[in-house]
Parts: structure tokens; C-alpha cells; sequence
């Protein structure tokens, strides 16, 4: 290993080697409930970084394993060896024929592809439901398919070509000519071996007829072997081997898709039977329908997800045996879609009797999202609700569909037989896929006995009794891996050996994952889940909030600051054992010491706090509120910070002077000794404050003049005006435009102007540069600030309104989402407070005469105004401004977070580090809603970046001018 790893020095930088103790375990969690961590992980740039490292992974017999997001559920992302992650340098694509094939390198997430094929009207065959967060390596590596995916639109059926490294470098290409011609020049062993084993399986008649009828259904255990019988040609055989293989035959450096239409309109309906072999019959009547999909949901699975606005108080009398179809049928035009709906309502016809509820079909896209969230939300809720210390298990299985009804009864019996009380079932019933999910703990030789039992008895449930994949969609990974041969047989197993013998001789590529002859595989190396804090031990690390963070990439996710945080208290109740050997207390104490070195840089001083990876995680959880409480604690136990805090919040006009001072003096500075003299100061004067001064970002706004109430108050003269209370967001009143921005007025004039020329009359509260909503306190922890500021600002906005009937408007949209938080926890408040997109929108709007331009506008939507779910308000208006609006798809948060973008600018820059190539060159105007996000996007997208409301009063005026 270490003469591998020299080797590797030799092309790869410093910082794409990881060998830190605190990340290598961070990136030894996945969605499994194993955990390996890794010797090193190597982040690679490039493709020819990619085949120089298996060159020399083969050359040196090191073991490699590939991630992705590392979402998958069965263990096959985890190593104790090397790990293989990418930079964003693997986001290519390219698309072809109209949108009909689309060739995409692995870094790229499911949902951004399917948005970027929007416009064609298609989309990629495979939807699995982690897939806004899953990339595409995963997808084709795991061959995922999903909830319409069914088994003819996965990833081996929607394959064009492949790109493939294998394990000792070799490049294959299969879309070019010349390569496939070079390939088998160079590596006739394996292209004639793959020929050899397909001669083998057309040659005998019961394992073709075996593999046929697995393939008749969902099956992803194993390799994908029916690639030996549906193709005769090596090259296509070896690609669509890669699909499913799991990182274990090779690495996809690219695929090329056959797209799918994407049915514009869509109709949906759930029916609620008295007794699951009513619904179950009727899943192969509905198959002749042409229906997109047919999810099935178990009696529990229903139950857990009861209080849905749509069953509450409805269930009280379901049947034990009773279930739910959720059908979804989509075309794309209306006769069509209504044809569908009618054959299917005709086969309901004489069965109403067996129906305990039902939701008819309708075309309402709101009320249909919340059908498919009744359904989404059964995992949910039992990873919400589990015993703490327990994990969330999930498997799928698949069925012959007529056996559907006698396995769901099975499993259930199962579940009672090893007290999984709390297991559901739901599952894609057009394909016989079930999925069932129960908790387990891992904590003791008894509980997993139970586990290892459990999983015995299923694999002979599905394989003996029914015939039927012990892997339907998941992947083999470690945890089937033991029973691969069980369901396969001798032959077809021996087929899967040979396979692996050919494409990975030495064994280096993800060993242990699919291949695995210790029976007992399964049941090692498991995740232990220690309780560690009440905020995060809900979390099921799935990693469905890591694409949301502006720190994936730079230090950690949330999902890996939850972990480093676990395996802090797990180390530390290990260390109160006194009987420990004393060498594996000192192996503990040192990487109990490297974790609590590095948890406040790389977990709370780069988290932004801003509460998009809550609205990700399925469980809900904001690994924010948990960072916040990090350093509320911090805060206590230092009085120097509690009284500096309590001082800069009690004298607050104060602060704002001595804020506008500073901006002042450093721009005075910066023009005599230069950037990189402030920026060297800067940064030494934040080592040595721990923090408290802040760093020079690149770019540092000029100071707002100072502006009092009487300057924004107004109206338009006319009688009976309606009345705004304007609250103009501290950030607005300190820092200036920026200097490249055409328009350089302080922002709480052009608002205040902005509301006056739409007619209305404009109340600013007298105190204004005293007031301040709280949100700064709170994000640094300071919980008695925050809440005595936001009171403040409630109190004057209340008192100002006197009980009227009176609009209340702030110009930022953190300001707006602090507020309205605060009044929820305090039910003496009840004032609504428009954040100034939302409210321009809806009432300002309107009363203007808006003239579009037609030039590029950049968009950036903040994250409080995602958490207020006003994203379609600050969308809407930006494209009354203009008529070509463009929003970066892979940029949620710009991690300025505050004042984040003056202290560790790092995460600032790492968050935005695309956002320079999504502007068109022709493109001179970035608009947001909040004023200090508009900093950071302004340095890093190198246009001017400015609130909504510039934009708007630019190209307006009044209708009745």
C-alpha cells in the first residue's frame, strides 16, 4: 500500500489524496448499515488519472472500491482499502439526436439530467426515488430503476454505449470503432472468453430457460448474465455486463442513454382495498391497461402515514389484511390519458364492494404529489419513529405477480415470527417488486443472530417457495452477496466466477461486494448507531441532503458530520470501559483526539446553517439546528463571547456604524497597500482572534451611507393609498451596491420608491438602525440575542400596524424566515411578514407596466426563501423582468450564509465554484433577495449581483402614468 500510494503522489496533488483519520471515516459511511473505513481515498480529476491508478492497483495487488453518492442500500460503496470518489470534474454530457440518447459522464445527478432533457420532452429510463441525490455512475453501476421505470427502462435496457476502464487500465469505448477494434486486439482473453461462457449458456437449454425466467422479473443479484444470452457480439455482452456490476467488473467512465418520453400529462388515483388479494388480482388486469405505474401498500404501510391530510381520520377501521394500489397513468394528450383512466374505472366497475376507500383519478398535479408523498412517506416515517440505537433497514425482493398477494401475506408472517413489528411493506406491484423496511440494532450477538436468522428465512421464502430475486432493484452488495449462489444454483454461479475471473483476474476491483463465498458476509463489519444527540439520532445517513450542502466537497456533509459525531460518543462509552486493553485504548484515544482536533473546523465552522439539508432528509432532520447548538454551547461556556455578543446586540445602531466604519477604512486601506497586503493581515489577524476577525473574501462591498426613516417614508400622494410597513434588513443598510452594478442607490431607497410608484404608502419604523431580526445571533449560536432581537423588531412592526389591516414587507429573505420562525414559537405574535419577492409578486407587481428585456438574467434563489417555499414568487418575478431567466441547477446554496462569506470564505467559494461558467458571456445582471448572498455571487459569477427589486423598478412604471 504505501509503495502504491508513493506511486500515486507522483500524478495526483497533495489534496486528492485523503489519508485524515476524521474524513476517512466520514467517508466510510454510505446508506448501508455497514461501515468500512478506508486507508486512503483518492479524489481523481480525470480519466487519465483514472487508468494510471488501476494500472497501478493491479500492478500492486491494492484493492479499490468506487463511490458515487453513495446512496446505495446494500454496502457495495465501503472499503477498508482504497476508495475511489471524483471531483466535479465528471459532469459532462452531451445530447444527442434531439434529447433521444444523451451521453453522460458518472458525477451527475439523476434529476439534473432529467431537467436538462426536459425541453426535448424525454427523460432517462430509470427513476429511482433517490434521485435527486443519486448520480449516474450509481445508477448505471447498480442498474436502478424505480417506481416507473419497471424492468424495459433501466439502465441495461436503455443502454446505448459505454465507456469502461478496467482493472489494469484498459480503455474501452464502445461507441468508437477503433477502440473496440484495439480492446480486442489487446485483451483477447477476456473478449473470447465472454463468446466461450455465451456458447456455453446457448448450449444448454435449462440454464437458458433459468436465466430467461429470472429476467421475466426485477432481478439485480449477481451479475446481469442474461447479457450471455440476449447478445452474441463480445462488445456489446461486455457492456451491458458493467451495468449492475457494481464497481466490481470495471469503472464507467461514461454511458450513453436511450432516452425516454417524459408524458406531459398525467392522472393518478388511490384505491384502498378491504383485503390485499383484491388489490393484488387486479395488478395483472391493470398491466394490460398500459398503466405507468402501481405502487402497492401494506396495512402498516398505510398506517404509518395516517395523519396525511388526505387519510386522516380514515383509517380507523382498516381490515389487518387490507392494502393500497397508488396507479398514475400518463400520455400526452388528453383523449388518451381519459381512454386510460375509463379502462381502468371499468375494471373497478363491480368491485366497489371490495374497495374500503377511494381517492378517484384526477388530473390536479397538487393533490397528485400528495398521493405520491402518502407513498414516499411510508420509509420515512418508520426511520422517523424507530427505537434510538437501531438502523433502518430496507430490502426488495421480486415476485411472479400472480404469487404477489401469497408473498405479501409470507413476509408479513415472517415479520411476526422474528418481532419486526413495526415492518411495512410497499412496493412497485407491476413488477412483483416488494420492498419491506423494519429497524435493527446491531449492538449485541443476539440482536444480529435475529438479523442473520431473519435473512435465512427470507431467501428461502423467495428462492424456495416462490421462485423469485432476492435483489430486485438495490443491488447484491455485501449483504446478499452470501446468497447469491442459493438462488442461482450451481451453473449460473459458476457463470457469475468465471465473469469476474475474466474482467478482474487479481480480485482489486470492490472485492467482497456481489462475489462472496463467506456465508456469514452479511453480518459483518455493521454499522453500530450510537445515540449522540436528539436532533440528529433520527438520521439514517442516506445521504439524501449532501447535494444541498455548500460544504460537500470542501470539508464535510451533513450526513458525515452526524457520523464523525457518533463515532465521537461511541469512542468516548468505549473508553469508560476500564478492563480495555491497553493498546486499543491508545488506538481509540488517538483517533478520539484526531476527531474532537478536527470536528470544529471541518463540522460547525464550514456548516452554513441554513437548513436546506432539513428540507432533503427524509426524516426531516436540519443538521443546522444540531451545528447551532454546537456553538450555543460554545457560547455559554465563554463569557468573553457572551458579553461581546450581548454588548454588539444592546448597542445595535452602534454596531451598525462601527460596521459601515470598517467597510470604510479597509476600502481606504485596500486602495494604498493593495489586496494582497489586506488579505495576508486579514487572514493573520483570524488565525490569532480564533475567528473573531474576519478574512478578506477577494471582494469586499464599499459601506452604505447611513440612512434614517424620514428618507424612506412616502407614499403617492393619492387619498386612501394602501398602506406598507417597510423593515429595511440591516444587511441593506450597511453594505453599498456593488461597484460594478449600474444602479448604485442604497436598497432601502429603491424599494421604498419601488412601493411608491405601484401607488402604495411607505411606513418605515422610526428605529429602524437599532432593529435587526436576530438571524446573525442566531446562526453564531446565540440564542437569548437572537430571540430579545427579533422580539424588538416584532414589537415595533406590531406596534406601527396598531391592529390594522397594514402589509409588513422586509427586503431579505433570511430576515423574513427568522421572524416568522420566531412567531411560531411564541403564540403571542401573529403578524404576517412578506419577504419583498413574495409580496412584489403578489401585490406590486401587478400595478406596474413592466417592460421585458431581452438579455440573460442570472437568478439565484436563497435558501431561506426555499424554507419559506416562495421559490415560485422570486422565479415569477424575475421572469416579469426578462425573458430569458437562467437558474444554475447544481448551485442550492451559496454558503456566504450571513457573514460565513467574510470568516471562511473557503465556503463561500467552494459552494459557488461553478457558478463563473453557467453565465452566458452575454449576460451582465444576477438578481437574489438577500443582500449578503449578493456579495459572494457577485465575487465568484464576476457580474453584478443585486436584489429583485433593481431589476424591477429598472424596467417598470406606473400604469396610470
Amino acid at each position: 500500500m504505501v509503495t502504491f500510494i508513493a506511486k500515486v503522489a507522483d500524478f495526483l496533488a497533495p489534496a486528492q489524496i485523503i489519508d485524515d483519520y476524521t474524513r476517512r471515516y466520514a467517508y466510510g459511511t454510505d446508506a448501508s448499515f455497514y461501515r468500512l473505513v478506508p486507508q486512503y481515498i483518492l479524489r481523481i480529476d480525470s480519466l487519465a488519472q483514472m487508468r494510471q491508478v488501476l494500472a497501478l492497483a493491479t500492478a500492486y495487488k491494492v484493492a479499490v472500491t468506487f463511490r458515487a453518492a453513495g446512496t446505495s442500500l446494500s454496502g457495495q460503496a465501503i472499503t477498508d482499502s482504497v476508495l475511489i470518489i471524483l471531483s466535479d470534474n465528471w459532469c459532462d454530457l452531451e445530447i444527442i439526436e434531439q434529447g433521444k440518447k444523451i451521453k453522460l459522464q458518472p458525477g451527475l445527478i439523476g434529476s439534473q439530467v432529467n431537467q436538462i432533457l426536459k425541453p426535448f420532452g424525454r427523460k432517462i429510463g430509470p427513476d429511482p426515488a433517490s434521485i435527486d441525490t443519486c448520480k449516474i455512475g450509481g445508477i448505471a453501476a447498480n442498474n436502478s430503476s424505480g417506481m416507473c421505470c419497471g424492468v424495459k427502462q433501466n439502465s441495461y435496457h436503455t443502454l446505448a454505449d459505454i465507456t469502461v476502464v478496467f482493472a489494469d487500465g484498459t480503455l474501452l469505448d464502445t461507441s468508437d470503432p477503433q477502440s473496440c477494434d484495439t480492446f480486442i486486439t489487446e485483451k483477447p482473453e477476456l473478449y473470447h472468453g465472454l463468446l466461450e461462457l455465451a456458447r456455453q449458456v446457448a448450449d444448454d437449454d435449462e440454464l437458458s430457460a433459468q436465466i430467461a425466467h429470472k429476467y421475466r422479473l426485477k432481478n439485480t443479484t449477481g451479475y446481469g448474465i442474461n447479457a450471455l444470452l440476449d447478445y452474441h457480439d463480445g462488445i456489446d455482452i461486455i457492456k451491458h455486463l458493467l451495468i449492475g456490476s457494481e464497481g466490481t467488473l470495471g469503472f464507467i467512465a461514461d454511458i450513453t442513454y436511450h432516452t425516454v418520453v417524459d408524458h406531459s400529462l398525467k392522472s393518478a388515483a388511490l384505491l384502498i382495498f378491504k383485503d390485499i388479494h383484491h388489490a393484488c388480482e387486479l395488478v395483472p388486469k391493470l398491466a394490460e391497461c398500459s398503466v405507468a405505474a402501481v405502487e402497492l401498500l401494506d396495512n402498516k404501510a398505510l398506517l404509518s402515514v395516517d395523519n396525511h391530510p388526505l387519510l386522516k381520520d380514515k383509517l380507523d377501521d382498516l381490515p389487518n389484511v387490507g392494502a393500497a394500489l397508488l396507479i398514475e397513468v400518463q400520455t400526452d394528450d388528453e383523449h388518451s390519458l381519459q381512454s386510460k383512466v375509463d379502462k381502468v374505472r371499468q375494471l373497478l366497475a363491480d368491485r366497489h364492494s371490495d374497495l374500503y376507500l377511494s381517492l378517484d383519478f384526477s388530473t390536479d398535479t397538487a393533490r397528485n404529489t400528495e398521493l405520491w408523498n402518502i407513498r414516499k412517506g411510508t420509509f420515512p416515517s418508520v426511520g422517523a419513529h424507530r427505537e434510538k440505537g437501531t438502523t433502518v433497514i430496507i430490502e426488495d425482493v421480486a415476485f411472479a405477480i400472480e404469487d404477489l398477494a401469497q408473498a405479501v401475506l409470507a413476509l408479513q408472517k415472517l415479520f411476526v415470527e422474528f418481532n419486526y413489528d413495526e415492518a411495512i411493506i410497499f412496493g412497485h406491484a407491476l413488477d412483483g417488486n416488494l420492498h419491506f423496511v423494519f429497524t435493527q440494532a446491531f449492538a449485541s450477538d443476539e440482536q444480529t443472530s435475529r438479523y442473520q436468522r431473519f435473512m435465512g428465512a427470507v431467501s428461502e421464502l423467495v428462492v424456495d417457495r416462490f421462485n423469485g430475486s432476492l435483489k430486485a432493484e438495490h443491488g447484491t452488495g455485501r449483504n446478499m452477496a452470501p446468497f447469491v449462489r442459493q438462488e442461482w444454483g450451481e451453473k449460473a454461479y459458476q457463470l457469475m466466477l468465471d465473469i469476474k475471473a475474466l474482467f478482474d483476474p487479481d480480485n482489486i476491483l470492490n472485492p467482497g461486494v456481489i462475489i462472496n463465498d463467506d456465508p456469514a458476509a452479511h453480518v459483518k463489519n455493521l454499522k453500530i448507531m450510537p445515540q449522540a444527540d436528539d436532533i440528529i439520532d433520527t438520521c439514517i445517513e442516506c445521504g439524501f441532503c449532501e447535494p444541498v450542502c455548500p460544504s460537500n466537497g470542501l470539508t464535510l456533509t451533513p450526513r458525515q458530520r452526524i457520523s464523525v459525531w457518533r463515532r465521537i460518543a461511541e469512542l468516548k462509552a468505549l473508553l469508560a470501559d476500564t478492563s480495555l486493553a491497553p493498546k486499543l485504548r491508545q488506538q481509540w484515544q488517538l483517533q478520539l483526539q484526531k476527531l474532537k482536533k478536527d470536528f470544529p473546523y471541518m463540522a460547525i465552522d464550514t456548516c452554513a446553517a441554513t437548513g436546506l439539508c432539513g428540507m432533503r432528509c427524509p426524516v426531516g432532520i436540519n443538521t443546522g439546528e444540531f451545528v447551532k447548538a454546537y456553538r450555543q454551547h460554545t457560547i455559554e461556556n465563554s463569557t468573553l463571547k457572551r458579553q461581546l455578543s450581548k454588548h454588539l446586540g444592546n448597542r445595535f445602531a452602534t454596531t451598525q456604524t462601527l460596521a459601515r466604519w470598517s467597510l470604510s477604512a479597509l476600502d481606504k486601506t485596500r486602495s494604498v497597500v493593495g489586496d494582497k497586503a489586506i488579505s495576508s493581515a486579514l487572514a493573520l489577524g483570524n488565525s490569532l482572534s480564533k475567528g473573531w476577525i474576519p478574512e478578506y473574501p477577494g471582494v469586499m462591498p464599499a459601506s452604505e451611507k447611513a440612512i434614517d426613516a424620514a428618507e424612506l417614508n412616502g407614499g403617492s400622494g393619492k387619498p386612501g393609498a394602501t398602506k406598507v410597513i417597510y423593515f429595511p434588513a440591516c444587511a441593506g443598510r450597511i453594505f453599498a451596491a456593488d461597484s460594478n452594478a449600474e444602479d448604485q442607490r442604497p436598497l432601502p431607497v429603491v424599494f421604498s420608491e419601488l412601493l411608491q410608484k405601484a401607488g402604495f404608502e411607505v411606513l418605515v419604523p422610526d428605529s429602524m438602525n437599532q432593529l435587526c431580526c436576530g438571524m446573525p445571533f442566531s446562526s453564531k449560536g446565540d440564542k437569548v440575542q437572537s430571540r430579545s432581537k427579533a422580539e424588538q423588531v416584532i414589537s415595533a412592526l406590531n406596534e406601527m400596524a396598531s391592529g390594522e389591516d397594514f402589509y409588513v414587507v422586509t427586503d431579505a429573505s433570511s430576515c423574513a424566515l427568522h421572524l416568522d420562525k420566531q412567531q411560531e414559537s411564541d403564540s403571542k405574535h401573529s403578524l404576517k411578514i412578506y419577504e419583498a419577492a413574495e409580496f412584489v409578486n403578489q401585490f406590486v407587481a401587478d400595478k406596474l407596466e413592466i417592460k421585458l428585456i431581452d438579455e440573460p438574467v442570472m437568478l439565484h434563489i436563497t435558501c431561506s426563501t426555499k424554507r419559506l417555499g416562495h421559490e415560485q414568487h422570486l422565479l415569477a418575478l424575475a421572469q416579469r423582468c426578462s425573458n430569458d431567466v437562467k437558474v444554475p441547477a447544481d448551485i442550492h446554496c451559496c454558503g456566504f450564509a450571513g457573514d460565513k462569506g467574510f470568516f471562511t470564505p473557503e465556503l463561500n467559494a467552494n459552494a459557488l465554484h461553478s457558478l463563473k461558467d453557467q453565465v452566458p458571456e452575454n449576460c451582465h445582471i444576477g438578481v437574489s433577495n438577500a443582500r449578503t448572498c449578493e456579495i459572494g455571487l457577485s465575487q465568484h459569477g464576476q457580474i453584478a449581483y443585486q436584489s429583485i427589486v433593481y431589476l424591477l423598478d429598472r424596467v417598470s412604471v406606473n400604469k396610470n402614468n
